[in-house]
């Protein structure tokens, strides 16, 4: 990039508590990464874990098993992947699996690596089959069978690959092939934060920013992060605007609140579609049942975006609830929206 080019940020209120990112969402996240394992922030177990895998390779001067990082966007396994890179001293090749759609694609990456090198494949679990197939022996023997000629005439010709090392990350584990999943020596399940371990990431993303950010502030900041470290630095950008522009520049508590009043997270992290949809299943369909479809047209959304954007976090704070017949409003979300719930609580399980 010229040094004279900007990196902008879109802001989109309705964005601010997703665990997803764009590519101007990732270049500002660049900056914020920790570079060593010492400096990753909470994932404890993991952490451990995988700063054993990584010594004993280095004691024994080879690639270590391949490493499979696991759970909902947003909680680093980008950045571990980074970090493994790193700690090892080697270059990181950046793929994934969408961008993977034919095996040609993953054999020209494959054959590319050196030895030792890492290979992040993002999503992992969207691998398009032929290339799968291709992965399983690269990943076994180190080896890619390039196919030569068309029809009965065809032949394959193994090619050797020096040793390297997949890191594979999915946010749907379950969607992996278990011949490819049982190809990765180490597997990591990361799972969101708790609001301490969020106040740590955002001091030090605050120092990284040069920022002064109080400690009371970071706590608020947290928790309404919905255990994400992703959306706690795209708030706490969020605040050090409205610091800069509205207020004296220091990021205080009064900041963090007004600055998260403005873009309509409130104290539980829920936002404005969020709070829609309770809205909607409590005083529209009485607490419920009620099908996706239904609901989704009731807050003027497409039914996959209520599905894979709103109903998760609700699902996990149990505000919202499944039943054959459709969606429920919890006791929660009736006692968030300062309303009181149906006399017959059966009425809420039809």
């Amino acid at each position: 990039m010229a040094d004279d080019e900007l990196v902008t940020e879109r802001i989109d209120a309705d964005s601010l508590v997703r665990s997803g990112a764009d590519d101007v969402e990732r270049a500002a996240e660049a900056a914020l990464r920790p570079r060593r394992l010492d400096e990753f922030v909470g994932q404890r177990v993991v952490r451990e874990q995988l700063s054993l895998v990584l010594e004993a390779a280095r004691n024994r001067g080879r690639a270590p098993d391949h490493v499979l990082l696991s759970g909902p966007p947003g909680l680093g396994k980008t950045t571990l992947a980074m970090i493994i890179a790193a700690e090892l001293g080697v270059s990181l090749r950046v793929t994934s699996g969408p961008a993977i759609q034919h095996a040609g694609d993953l054999a020209a990456v494959l054959s590319s690596l050196e030895e030792g090198e890492v290979l992040f494949i993002d999503e992992i679990h969207r691998l398009a089959r032929p290339a799968e197939e291709l992965l399983y022996v690269a990943m076994e023997d180190f080896r890619v069978d390039v196919v030569v000629g068309k029809g009965a005439g065809a032949s394959a010709i193994p090619l050797a690959l020096p040793p390297f090392t997949v890191v594979g990350a999915t946010t749907r584990a379950g969607l992996l092939p278990a011949p490819l999943r049982d190809r990765f020596g180490f597997t990591g399940h990361l799972d969101f934060y708790d609001t301490d371990e969020l106040e740590r990431v955002l001091i030090r993303s605050a120092g990284l920013l040069g920022v002064p950010l109080a400690h009371d502030a970071a706590a608020e900041v947290a928790s309404r992060s919905r255990g994400t470290p992703r959306i706690a630095n795209r708030l706490l950008r969020r605040v050090r605007d409205w610091a800069e522009v509205r207020g004296d520049g220091t990021l205080g508590l009064a900041a963090a609140r007004a600055a998260l009043a403005v873009y309509e997270v409130d104290e539980r992290g829920l936002d404005r579609l969020d709070r829609a949809v309770l809205g909607a299943l409590c005083s529209r369909f009485g607490g419920g049942p009620v099908g996706l479809t239904t609901l989704a047209v009731a807050v003027g959304e497409e039914p996959e975006t209520v599905e894979t954007v709103a109903e998760p976090f609700l699902f996990r704070e149990g505000f919202v609830g499944r039943t054959p017949r459709g969606r429920i409003a919890l006791p929660p979300a009736w006692a968030h929206l300062g309303l009181q719930p149906p006399r017959d609580p059966g009425a809420l399980f039809g």
